[in-house]
């Protein structure tokens, strides 16, 4: 961290900073300029972070040189983590991996079915809210606990890992117990209580990318997950809000690489939430797979039309096919498998 005081700064404004930083066990060096004084801050930041020193008297401003977040942040570790499912998958690595599913779970017939379809055409995880936050209370809210043995049969038949998402921090450790990949949705990515639980379990974890948050903001709730002691956690972006209404959400295609470039964490990307509409999904994910995406998040049924929810972003199992086999022809131009 480096301190800059005003040119009226005191020697008094100076000591009374010094001497409060050194309280925390810090180092200070001071650099005196010709016009500006220069203070440094030698050692873990970590105490000073809710320190006001921008209000102290002689403080001009107050340059932060660590990143507020630090276990994610590719600094802390060089290399790519790569996540082993239960079922031996592993994500984040050379191979491309689809996680593919109906938006919720609606009955045992019907999930047995698109599981087995998937898992047919290439995809190494079935997706399926049994808990859903939906926007209007009088939507479908999900089969919960029913909805969860289901997700536990398909597994136990197909051999596919399960995603499916927790909203509630009370129901982490049940929802562990049937579930490969606990999934975070974007309207909980600011729920602290909810990311501070899931980071300790020893669980894989799926966060999206909260409707309007930043990059930066996204980076944070990973921290909240890594600093519990989890440190299986991956970013899936599935678009954010913006002025453009022709689509559901704006997908921020250049997350993918820059979340590449700061994090060691793999990245997941949601083409359904994202365009909100069948037909752009194939287009949408060879872009998330070009730009370097670990793995796609899709919506698939049998039938769209009989969904009870997200029928308009949800592609068939004949058009999950065809895409399948276009991604693995790209995959292998870019030296990746499908």
């Amino acid at each position: 961290m480096i301190i800059v005081l005003k040119p009226e700064a005191s020697e008094e404004n100076q000591e009374r900073i010094k001497k409060d930083i050194e309280s925390f066990g810090l180092k200070v060096w001071v650099s005196r300029g010709e016009f500006r004084t220069i203070m440094g801050v030698i050692g873990d930041e970590t105490p000073l972070r809710d320190m006001p020193l921008s209000l102290y008297p002689g403080v001009e401003k107050v340059i932060p040189i660590l990143k507020p977040y630090r276990l994610v942040d590719r600094e802390h570790k060089g290399e790519d983590t790569i996540i082993t499912l239960s079922t031996g998958t592993a994500i984040g690595g050379k191979e491309i991996v689809v996680m593919a599913g109906p938006c919720s779970v609606e009955n045992r017939e019907s999930t047995l079915k698109i599981a087995r379809s998937v898992k047919k055409a290439g995809a190494k995880a079935l997706r399926g809210g049994a808990f859903k936050p939906r926007t209007s209370p009088y939507s479908f809210q999900g089969l919960g606990m029913e909805g969860l043995k289901i997700l536990k049969e398909a597994r136990e038949e197909t051999g596919l890992a399960v995603v499916t998402e927790v909203t509630d921090p009370r129901n982490v450790g049940l929802i562990s117990e049937y579930a490969d990949i606990l999934q975070i949705g974007a309207r909980n990515m600011h729920n602290y209580d909810l990311l501070k639980e899931v980071g300790k379990v020893r669980k894989p974890v799926l966060l999206k990318r909260g409707l309007s948050s930043t990059v930066k903001e996204w980076l944070l709730a990973a921290e909240y997950i890594l600093n519990q002691g989890n440190n299986e956690v991956m970013f899936c972006e599935r678009g954010i809000r913006t002025f453009e209404d022709s689509t559901r959400f704006t997908l921020d295609i250049s997350a993918v690489p820059l979340l590449k470039k700061t994090s060691h964490l793999p990245v997941i990307v949601d083409p359904s939430h994202a365009a909100g509409r069948k037909d752009l999904i194939p287009a949408i994910s060879k872009a998330a797979i070009a730009s370097g995406a670990d793995g796609l998040l899709i919506e698939v049924h049998f039938d769209p039309l009989q969904a009870l929810s997200d029928a308009l972003q949800t592609i068939t199992i004949a058009e999950f096919s065809q895409l399948m086999e276009e991604l693995r022809a790209l995959a292998s131009v870019l030296g990746r498998k499908l």
